[in-house]
């Protein structure tokens, strides 16, 4: 396999490990008394995704990045070069002195490089990445990708048309598409992704197709559209010049439906006759947006996976519908090329199950949650989101553009539901040999119980059983801990905090008089704090 090499990679193969645990802090919870399983948080997300650890490790089934591009604009509110000043900071803790002769290309990997594994880390074993990106760093990614994720567990580069209206300015090509790099945990585990309508079946008529022109009334409803905004459609021509349309009639849109039928000219394969047969098998048409190009949508049908190429046929919007989108939510454009909700509820839908968790470490303008809460909305699922976004904006756009999508904003509905918003907190060490203990003692127990067996920490310290952490494999995990004191491991205390009878013991404590006899006839094992504490 080719491996890919570049200045300061020693350096950051491994630094995920170096990365100092922080707990995260709960600012408060929107729309909601309790604590939200929706999460946005504030902070970098290299020490975010090391912060996640312990409660979601391997139990992430979706992950959408858009990663800066690399592509050297600094005037964008997301600056795309990898030179904000923060990344500039870490470079040089990370790499030293070699951060001084990197090169864009550099940099670049050396920031992705740590996350890619954190995020690696993450994923559920029948879990997917997508990772969007153009062409600044595309063949980069694909080797570290191999590298990070295994060869093997490389599934699609997609194509997403980005843009029907590309900028001219390039000699060359009009950019008109953008990649989407999807890799497995493992491909062993990986389920058939759910995609598209089979429409080449002999028995569906309803085909666009190139035949003679045809006029066909389409009844309102039974129309579904991704049409969003109340307008007043004159007759006349719409589309584009391949799916050319002509509206022989006036027509309202207004509250997500038409009002008036919808007599349409265009190149039909279908009579009215099969139109009226096909709606009466309980079938809908579709249309996209303004642009009248029908598609069907039958309740029962033989699923396809997905095309690699997204575009309009996916129900799959643009960067403009994205652009729009926030601009009716904020009133005001406060993004560049933001992606539409529509291209991640595509991309979820692959894969994810309706309680399964979606995470975003580049979080960006909250697109991810908003197709996440949308998708929950349609079907009445449970899935979750995890946003984390490091630069000023993650709460005035970021989580401001989500509290707008749950409740609703201008004349669009709201989508219901809620989230708690986190800041970066404390570091679990003070120094290479000190716990920070002011992190609080439930978050050390948090803390300590994953270090030892790799799952999160549900049990509840009570008054009974105070040294407790939890029972797993046969083994009782104990942290016999006292603010204010030194505590010693000895028989008298071993009886006193032993309630339940265990295979095993592991015993954190400050001191230990227990003899090599007792430990080995009660099968103990005792961890010195704070030495012994595990860092990961």
């Amino acid at each position: 396999m080719p491996r890919l090499d570049w200045i300061g990679k020693d350096k950051v193969e491994n630094y995920h490990d170096k990365v100092v645990f922080h707990t995260l802090e709960k600012q408060y919870t929107f729309n909601s008394d309790k604590e939200s399983e929706n999460k946005i948080i504030h902070a970098d997300n290299l020490i975010a995704l090391k912060s996640l650890l312990p409660q979601y490790e391997g139990k992430i089934k979706c992950i959408y990045i858009d990663p800066p591009y690399n592509t050297g604009e600094e005037k964008w509110k997301y600056n795309d070069n990898v030179n904000d000043p923060r990344i500039k900071k870490w470079l040089g803790e990370a790499v030293g002195k070699q951060g001084e002769d990197l090169s864009r290309d550099d940099k670049w990997l050396c920031m992705m490089y740590p996350r890619l594994k954190l995020l690696q880390k993450l994923l559920s074993n029948d879990g997917v990445i997508f990772i969007s990106i153009d062409d600044n760093e595309q063949a980069n990614l694909k080797l570290v990708c191999d590298e990070i994720f295994g060869e093997r567990n490389f599934i699609e580069i997609f194509s997403w048309r980005k843009t029907y209206t590309p900028s001219n300015l390039s000699q060359t090509s009009k950019k008109c598409v953008e990649y989407i790099y999807c890799y497995s945990k493992s491909r062993n585990n990986l389920t058939r992704f759910k995609g598209l309508i089979k429409t080449n079946d002999a028995d569906n008529p309803l085909i666009k197709s190139n035949n003679n022109y045809k006029t066909l009334i389409f009844p309102c409803d039974r129309i579904i559209t991704t049409q969003r905004n109340d307008c007043f459609f004159s007759a006349g021509e719409y589309g584009t010049r391949v799916n050319k349309v002509f509206l022989k009639n006036d027509v309202e849109f207004k509250d997500g439906r038409f009002l008036q039928n919808l007599i349409l000219e265009g190149k039909f394969i279908w009579t009215q006759e099969m139109l009226e047969s096909e709606l009466n098998k309980d079938t809908k048409i579709i249309f996209k947006g303004t642009s009248f190009a029908p598609r069907y949508d039958r309740r029962n049908y033989e699923p396809e996976v997905p095309r690699n190429l997204i575009d309009n046929e996916d129900m799959v919007g643009t960067t403009e519908e994205g652009g729009k989108i926030l601009k009716t939510i904020f009133g005001e454009k406060v993004f560049d090329y933001p992606k539409p909700p529509s291209l991640i509820e595509y991309l979820i839908n692959f894969i994810c199950n309706d309680e399964d968790i979606i995470l975003d470490s580049f979080a960006g303008s909250g697109t991810t949650a908003h197709a996440v809460l949308k998708l929950n909305k349609e079907d009445g699922g449970n899935r979750k989101f995890i946003l984390v976004e490091m630069m000023d904006y993650a709460e005035n756009i970021t989580a401001e553009r989500v509290k707008r999508v749950i409740k609703g904003y201008k004349d669009v509905e709201g989508l219901k539901g809620d989230f708690s918003y986190y800041e970066l907190g404390k570091p679990m060490f003070k120094d290479e040999e000190n716990l920070n203990e002011e992190v609080g003692e439930e978050k050390i127990r948090q803390y300590i119980y994953y270090s030892e067996t790799k799952q999160p920490l549900t049990r509840e310290q009570d008054k009974e059983k105070k040294y407790l952490l939890d029972n797993y494999n046969y083994t009782g995990y104990y942290f016999y801990y006292e603010k204010d004191s030194l505590t010693t491991l000895s028989l008298a205390s071993f009886a006193n905090i032993i309630k339940d009878k265990q295979e095993s013991y592991i015993i954190y404590a400050d001191i230990c008089t227990l003899s090599e006899e007792v430990k080995k006839k009660y099968h103990i094992v005792f961890k010195k704090i704070p030495r012994d504490i595990r860092r990961f």
